[in-house]
Order: C-alpha cells, then structure tokens, then sequence
C-alpha cells in the first residue's frame, strides 16, 4: 500500500492494501481505513473509528478525536464514517459520549466543506453538504440530502430533516422540518462610529465627533439617504472622511447597512 515514509501508522491499525496514506498523516490504534480512501496530507485519527472505501481527507482534518463534551470521561466510543466521502481542511469529527450512544457516524457520498465540525455523537446521512465553518453540536441528526449553508450552528440536540435547505449564518435551536427551505432571521445594525479603533490609530476627536453625526444622520434620522448626504455636505462640506462614507453610499450595489 502506498504509505508515505513521514506517515505514522499504529501496528495495529488496519489499513486496506488499496488506501492512500500521504505525508505526516498520523493513523492511531483500531482504526481502519477501506479501500481507495485517500489522506492526503497531516491527518490526524484516532480509534475506535471505521473509514470506509473511496474516501477522500484533505490536509488538517482530524477524525475520532475525544469528545469536547465536559462530561466524557473516556468511556470507549466509536466514529464510523461510510464511502465516498469528501472531508475538507481543517473538519473535526468526534467520537461519540455514553450520552448518546457512544457512536458519531457519517454515511456516503458527504461533502463536508473547510471548518466543518462534526461533534460527539452526531449522525449524518448521506448525499449531505455542510458548507464552510457549519458547526453541528453533539447529538445532532441531519437527513439524507440535507444542504446546509455556511457558518450555520445547529443546537445541541436538533434534526434537520431529509432534502431541507437551510441558508447560511442561520442559527438553529429547533428542529428543520425536511423539504423545507430555511433560515434565521438576520438582523443587523450600525451601532455606531468605530471610536475605540479610530482612537487607537490617532484619529482626533473632532473627527470622530463629525462621523458620529454623519452615521446618526444616515441611519438614526427620518431622513432618507439621498435627504442625509445632502445635509452632511452641508454642515461638513471640508470632511475628507465623511466624503468617504457618501461615495461609499454611492457606489453600493446592494444597498448600505444603517
């Protein structure tokens, strides 16, 4: 089998003759790794845990680590992950707790994006797509073909159901019904001028004083935009910051948050 001389395999790992072990990649005891799965690179995993075949393990991933659960207290658990799966850079998965079954599984034909974590006891089916930086808690169920969006975090404990979609930076703490297209809301807003940064890089306070009427006027007032600039250049037409922000309002294409 094709095991790169800077690879660490434990002697009692199992490693099919067909697997592809790629540099500094660190196999631990009672692990066992099918056919035609690749690490590609600095691979970090631990037993009790059971890779399947045609898998593929981009570089800092790391699989069947102890659970970050406080209440593990190193109870033998397992991770089992089926076929033809992609795990991206820097996934963690672990394994499960006695809270839950003592197994984290994943199934076939995921794909688990950069960042991705996976926690203890998680069970994901299959045809799934975690996007970048989703982070599943322990226990969490996620269906077949469940796609779930960029740097969303599902609540200890929750479902997503089979063919659901949910949209990214979505925080769940209920369960997603499947089918169903889903996000959290997004609420955001201005606070305010950055006077604690704009302070540390020596901006003088009367600037800053002239910023904060600028953002009171084009987010606090009942001004409309066109109605606020018109009156920030009035009562500072010498600003060289406060022009910065109207030609930023200027040149936006999908609109400024206020």
């Amino acid at each position: 089998m094709p095991i790169h001389p800077s690879a660490v395999v434990h002697p009692q790992a199992r490693v099919h003759a067909e697997a592809d072990i790629g540099p500094f990649c660190v196999v631990g005891e009672e692990v066992e790794i099918g056919a035609r799965t690749r690490l590609m690179a600095h691979i970090y995993l631990e037993g009790p845990t059971w890779i399947g075949e045609d898998n593929l393990f981009y570089p800092y991933s790391t699989v069947g680590v102890a659970s970050q659960d406080l209440k593990y207290a190193g109870e033998r658990a397992e991770t089992r992950i089926g076929n033809r799966n992609k795990i991206r850079e820097f996934a963690t998965i672990h394994r499960g707790t006695r809270g839950g079954g003592l197994v984290t599984s994943i199934g076939d034909d995921n794909l688990l994006m950069a960042y991705t974590h996976v926690a203890h006891d998680v069970h994901l089916g299959n045809h799934t797509v975690l996007a970048n930086g989703v982070t599943l808690g322990g226990h969490v169920s996620i269906g077949d073909w469940a796609v779930i969006g960029a740097f969303t975090g599902v609540h200890q404990y929750c479902r997503v159901g089979r063919h659901a979609m949910v949209g990214g930076y979505s925080v769940l703490t209920q369960d997603v019904a499947p089918y169903s297209m889903t996000v959290s809301p997004r609420e955001v807003k201005v606070f305010g001028v950055n006077r604690n940064g704009l302070e540390r890089r020596g901006y003088p306070a009367e600037t800053i004083d002239q910023l904060h009427k600028v953002f009171r006027l084009l987010g606090s007032s009942k001004l409309n935009t066109s109605q606020a600039m018109e009156q920030i250049r009035a009562e500072f037409p010498d600003s060289e910051e406060a022009g910065e922000v109207m030609a930023f309002f200027a040149a936006s294409q999908r609109g400024v948050i206020k």
